[in-house]
């Protein structure tokens, strides 16, 4: 029973959310040779000011 963890700054749709867990769910079907309803996703959502890169906050990013 696999599990992937993805973790990604808010600011996606819905639907590129659900688009990324099908791909993700296929490529582990695929890959590894077990049935879709076994593999698990685990999504987290970061606020952007609570990521930073290279010192500066997300958020603050142009």
């Amino acid at each position: 029973m696999p599990f992937v963890h993805i973790e990604v700054v808010a600011g996606r749709s819905e639907a590129q959310l659900k688009a990324m867990i099908e791909d993700v769910t296929a490529a582990v079907v695929k890959n590894i040779n077990v049935p879709a309803e076994h593999v698990h996703v685990i999504l987290d959502e970061m606020q952007p000011n609570r990521y930073a890169q290279g010192g500066v906050l997300r958020s603050e990013q142009k």
